[in-house]
């Protein structure tokens, strides 16, 4: 049985810092952020593209729920 999610905004922006120390060094992160999830809140990971081979994206951290999506490069508005 799936439980839906209530994590709080409190809850998840403590989660965030522990999101980017686990994908430090990950070559395709673009970004980290929060996000909300079903009536609660989570963490968004941002990719340049899929992650490499092995590299492991944790789907919850701190019974917060993680969510990723491909967003490609990120550059500033005009930059091509």
């Amino acid at each position: 049985m799936k439980v839906m999610n209530t994590c709080s905004i409190d809850k998840a922006r403590a989660a965030k810092p522990r999101v980017q120390d686990l994908l430090r060094g990950v070559p395709q992160l673009a970004g980290v952020g929060i996000t909300r999830v079903e009536k609660g809140y989570g963490v968004k990971v941002n990719l340049s593209a899929e992650p490499a081979a092995g590299v492991q994206v944790p789907t919850e951290v701190d019974g917060v729920p993680v969510r990723v999506e491909v967003v490609g490069r990120i550059s500033k508005r005009g930059e091509r």
